[in-house]
């Protein structure tokens, strides 16, 4: 499955926009990319292993967050993981 990063996180996927992963569940592709790329696990996740409060997952077009399963959800090979970080500030 493909995972999509967001411009500020490419950093840590060597400029990839696009990870490929192969994964059961949408908890096991978020660790096959943090194996990959170690720096991206700070900035996904709380030191308890929680995916951080800003950072939105979506499988296809489904935010995870209101999924039945969330992170063990269940992912195909043709699905694709999009990570959008929220954007705060304004006036």
């Amino acid at each position: 499955m493909k995972i999509h990063i967001p411009t500020p996180l490419r950093v840590y996927t060597d400029k990839q926009d696009t990870v490929e992963v192969t994964a059961a569940t949408v908890d096991q592709a978020f660790t096959q990319l943090t194996t990959l790329h170690p720096e991206l696990k700070q900035h996904l996740f709380t030191p308890d292993g929680k995916l951080r409060s800003f950072v939105n997952v979506y499988l296809n077009d489904d935010d995870i967050r209101y999924l039945a399963e969330k992170e063990a959800t269940a992912v195909k090979e043709s699905d694709s993981l999009t990570i959008i970080p929220s954007i705060a500030g304004g006036r």
